[in-house]
């Protein structure tokens, strides 16, 4: 009977004692492609948002609370990071970071906010913010707002008469390709090539060669980080003699590594990169980050970092956890960098979600993606 009885107040004190750690912690899930063809940019993604909420716990968690993450593998695949944001959801998560992959996101999503669960993503197809989900925001701007800003480089820096455009047909591909050839057909250049592969795929033999006969003055890259840097690898065996250039991915870091010298003179603008260390939030940034995980971050680990900080500086604006609240302040929303700092650069968000900051045109050079220019937000 004793024993019954101790076992009885063992299970209340514990009981107890879990209660009071759930009423001093806040639950975030986290999830990303830390497995498959994402992995690059989900392993940083996740990696920035392991900095912040270090931070964030150390500066005193959110309205006085410690962050609790959650971490979930998607293996890249969209109906299971939709199976797992329903399981963040369910183990009690106030808010959601991920997923990068558009696809992903795209199916996801909705089961946040059919929960009125914010969602930070690294996504950057256009109809993300297209569908009027008032739950999602950035952690950079999408194509239909990158896109525009490179575009510019064909006309006046190369004013190119003609150019090819290879891409991957995956949500993410196609959202990039549809915005630039819309581009390309309002300032009058001629598409002459537009060669789509697939993701994953490992032969670029073909897709170069019918962009090398069509001869364009420059070729616009738009794929995930493998593929950019096999593209790269066969164009530099084939001999490609035009620009190549591209949006976000062309001159990341995992690219340039496994592309090696085939990357050397690659062009991209991008709204992030830990190459702009002119900036002194980002040069910051990538110092703690380089002595966290001794290695160099890219730009999905800043967005990661953006998205975790965010939310911390948004609840507190709400004075509540309250996701209905957190949407209402976050529509219409500007963030300097000097008020808030692990924001890193001044930072807005519209009514739908979408996000304006300055970004950068880069150039691979010596094996690393140098900053060639600043281009304002829009």
């Amino acid at each position: 009977m004793k024993l019954v009885k101790l076992l009885a107040i063992s299970a209340t004190a514990m009981a107890i004692a879990g209660a009071a750690h759930a009423a001093d912690t806040v639950k975030v899930g986290m999830i990303a492609e830390l497995s498959g063809p994402g992995a690059p940019s989900g392993t940083n993604w996740r990696d920035g948002t392991r900095l912040a909420t270090e931070e964030i716990n150390a500066d005193g968690g959110i309205l006085g609370k410690q962050v609790e993450v959650s971490e979930f593998d998607t293996q890249t695949d969209p109906q299971t990071s939709r199976a797992l944001v329903q399981k963040a959801i369910d183990d009690g998560a106030y808010a959601i970071w991920g997923t990068v992959y558009s696809g992903s996101t795209m199916v996801n999503m909705l089961v946040a906010q059919q929960n009125s669960v914010p969602q930070f993503v690294g996504s950057e197809a256009p109809a993300i913010v297209q569908k009027g989900n008032p739950f999602v925001f950035r952690t950079s701007s999408g194509a239909q707002k990158g896109i525009p800003d490179l575009t510019s480089y064909f006309k006046r820096t190369l004013d190119a008469k003609t150019v090819g455009i290879a891409w991957v047909n995956n949500e993410f591909g196609k959202g990039g390709h549809d915005v630039f050839a819309a581009q390309m057909e309002k300032l009058g250049i001629k598409v002459v090539a537009d060669v789509a592969s697939e993701q994953g795929q490992t032969d670029y033999a073909a897709d170069v060669s019918k962009l090398k006969e069509a001869a364009p003055a420059a070729i616009f890259v738009y794929m995930n980080q493998e593929e950019s840097a096999r593209f790269l690898i066969e164009a530099k065996k084939q001999g490609l003699t035009m620009p190549l250039i591209g949006e976000v991915t062309l001159t990341e870091a995992k690219v340039v590594e496994l592309a090696g010298d085939a990357a050397e003179g690659a062009i991209a603008h991008v709204g992030l990169t830990a190459s702009a260390t002119s900036v002194p939030g980002i040069a910051e940034f990538v110092t703690k980050f380089e002595a966290k995980f001794n290695r160099h971050p890219t730009h999905d680990a800043i967005k990661g970092y953006i998205g975790a900080w965010a939310t911390k500086y948004v609840t507190e604006m709400v004075g509540k956890f309250d996701g209905e609240a957190f949407s209402n302040v976050m529509h219409g929303l500007c963030l300097d960098a000097k008020s808030y700092p692990h924001m890193l650069l001044d930072t807005c968000w519209d009514e739908h979600g979408e996000m304006s900051r300055p970004s950068f045109m880069v150039q691979v050079t010596g094996g690393k993606a140098e900053v060639i220019g600043i281009v304002n937000s829009n």
